[in-house]
């Protein structure tokens, strides 16, 4: 792989970095649809960290296969600077990917990660980049994450295996993000392990980020801002229907769980949500369904089941009643 000169641009922040090391290496591996947000917020505190230092701390590639320029989910194409190749070591390699979260899943992306694990090196996946991670085999018994839009579909795909709901996860080989912010968060975080937390605060504020170096939240809101309602008894009940999609619960049970009558809950997810208990409910399922049906090739049956459906005539007629549209419809829709 042909190297090229760390870019140290000009600026009028200056923060210095004594003894910072050898510069450390990056290879960004581009797949077909990767999020354009979350590639740019891993390169930029690498460049704003060269900036601030004046040193050359860090130097990054960008790689696809074929070397040839990939497309973002945004339409934007980015050129590479070459075809996939296995990279130094030293080199931490990172998959970027996105919205076709199965593209990172190429047997040539797989291959190369594979390797450059084998022999050493720091592998990582940014936004969906898990699911190459995960077809060469390194997920097991370690943490890690992926966006949440596509931990459903994930799950369904590897059942062995459970991401954390977490911004982030650093380990001392393996690495990954949701993708978005949370890649600015982890490239930090990384910054902080090789400069010191001091000199990563900086390029934190060089980011607009007024973030706590090495804190990762969840990529999530609470229950509580997604609800627009702190009563813990609501909290309770709908987390409960969240943890049992294709088990779906009875309300009796809901509500006994909640020490709550059957009344007064029905009354609260009515003037809180503007809907009764059982629609809520079934709301939460078809959009899961919903999210099996873009994002993976699970027959209709298999997604009617994951939703707590035991017929996919059923499933059908409640998917038609909510998105306008038959599953089989929608399905073929997405994937013109």
């Amino acid at each position: 792989m042909t190297e090229t000169e760390p870019l140290v641009p000009p600026g009028a922040a200056f923060f210095p970095v004594n003894a910072p090391g050898p510069t450390r290496k990056y290879a960004f591996v581009l797949v077909p649809g990767f999020t354009l947000l979350a590639f740019s917020s891993a390169v930029e505190p690498l460049r704003i960290a060269n900036q601030l230092s004046q040193q050359p701390l860090y130097q990054w590639r960008l790689l696809s296969d074929g070397g040839k320029a990939i497309t973002a989910s945004s339409g934007i194409s980015v050129c590479t600077d070459g075809p996939l190749a296995p990279p130094p070591r030293d080199t931490r390699l990172f998959v970027c990917a996105g919205n076709a979260p199965r593209a990172a899943a190429a047997p040539a992306i797989v291959a190369l990660v594979q390797r450059h694990a084998r022999f050493g090196g720091t592998v990582g996946g940014i936004c969906t980049g898990a699911v190459a991670l995960a077809k060469a085999g390194l997920l097991t018994d370690t943490p890690f994450t992926l966006h949440w839009e596509n931990q459903p579909a994930f799950c369904e795909d590897f059942p062995e295996l459970t991401p954390c709901a977490s911004m982030f996860e650093i380990t001392p080989r393996l690495m990954t993000c949701g993708g978005g912010a949370a890649s600015t968060d982890m490239m930090i975080a990384l910054i902080a392990q090789d400069h010191g937390a001091e000199f990563a605060a900086m390029v934190s504020e060089m980011c607009l980020r007024k973030v706590m170096v090495g804190e990762e939240g969840a990529q999530r809101s609470p229950l509580s801002v997604l609800l627009r309602s702190r009563n813990p008894g609501l909290i309770a009940i709908v987390a409960r229907m969240k943890a049992h999609l294709e088990d779906p619960l009875p309300l009796s049970e809901l509500v006994r769980a909640s020490g709550y009558s059957r009344r007064h809950v029905e009354r609260m997810f009515l003037s809180v949500l503007g809907e009764t208990p059982g629609d809520f409910y079934r709301g939460l399922r078809l959009d899961h369904g919903r999210n099996l049906l873009s994002t993976t090739d699970m027959p209709l049956i298999e997604v009617a089941v994951a939703c707590g459906f035991s017929t996919v005539a059923h499933f059908s007629k409640s998917f038609r009643a909510r998105f306008g549209m038959a599953p089989t419809k929608f399905n073929r829709s997405r994937k013109r």
